[in-house]
């Protein structure tokens, strides 16, 4: 077997540069699901990767028609206003390297780097753009998806035993009022503009409407009689997104459970990733070190139409 001598500069490149593409490869193949950030907020690529960040524009009518006299001067007037926001994309990084040793054993070998490390850069990325979908980063002053303090955030209903919240309490159907209540408060509050069409829960607020009988002696859960029979359904006849959320676990006021309404659409939520996680060319970092660098850029959360999405704590 001929080794290869690293310290010759382009028979370390031509060992190492195959060896990158055929991980790189094999890496962005694999799914993480449960970092799925992307089934719960829509994405967005769209743009320059090197923006600084993306502006968008709205617009509203204002203005109150009136009665008049047949001879008045005072016409009442419709106006516009317009506001403006600007949201910055900031630069991240996970990669990882590769030392002489593990260089040189695998040339000795006659086989290709192992995908072991550029897989666990890639998951990190994943958990990253997942944290900062769902809770955001404290670093730079974003919140997420579960804690945004624009959104409307109420406590369920006390109408468990002893006048407490939380659904362990409460009878299936009070369950259900909770929910509903939920939907018809965006309704309420948009005055019948938006309306929600998913629901997100912690993991034991679902195993429990999952799992438990609408009535003694039902056929049916509380989750499968709420997929046929809520607010959004009944109005839409398209079936109701009830999903599970463990950042929902202690979001709540006080770090009670929250439940999340909302309508899943780019024009309410959406995740800003000009440029997903990718992997930059390997490159002799030393004299015993060859490294890879990873690069993403993100802007995180921006929730545009806050009150199409509504918390609802202590369930």
């Amino acid at each position: 077997m001929q080794k290869i001598d690293f310290h010759d500069a382009q028979a370390a490149l031509g060992f190492v540069t195959p060896a990158f593409y055929n991980i790189e490869r094999t890496v962005y193949k694999r799914k993480y699901p449960s970092f799925d950030y992307a089934s719960l907020i829509p994405v967005i690529t769209e743009g320059s990767e090197w923006a600084r960040g993306t502006l968008f524009r709205s617009s509203d009518a204002v203005g109150k028609a009136e009665f008049l006299s047949g001879k008045g001067f005072d016409m009442p007037y419709a106006d516009v206003t317009r506001d403006q926001f600007l949201k910055g994309f900031e630069l991240a990084g996970i990669g990882y390297e590769w030392s002489m040793e593990e260089l040189q054993v695998a040339a000795l070998e006659g086989r290709q780097l192992g995908p072991e490390k550029g897989e666990a850069a890639r998951a990190i990325a994943e958990q990253f753009l997942w944290t900062t979908g769902m809770v955001g980063q404290a670093e730079k002053g974003w919140t997420g998806l579960v804690n945004d303090p624009t959104v409307p955030a109420t406590t369920a209903a006390a109408t468990g035993t002893g006048s407490t919240t939380t659904w362990s309490t409460k009878t299936p159907e009070q369950i259900l009022v909770d929910i509903n209540s939920a939907i018809e408060g965006i309704v309420t509050s948009t005055q019948e503009v938006e309306m929600a069409d998913t629901i997100l829960l912690p993991f034991s607020r679902f195993n429990a409407i999952a799992t438990r009988p609408i009535g003694n002696a039902a056929d049916k859960t509380i989750a499968t009689f709420l997929r046929e029979n809520n607010t959004y359904t009944a109005e839409t006849g398209r079936p109701l997104t009830i999903r599970t959320l463990r950042a929902l676990n202690t979001a709540g006021a006080g770090g009670t459970a929250r439940m999340v309404a909302y309508r899943r659409d780019p024009e309410v939520v959406r995740f800003h990733l000009p440029m997903p996680h990718r992997f930059l060319p390997p490159f002799q970092k030393s004299s015993m070190t060859w490294e890879v660098a990873g690069i993403l850029r993100t802007g995180g959360t921006e929730i545009r139409l806050p009150k199409a999405i509504s918390y609802i704590d202590g369930v």
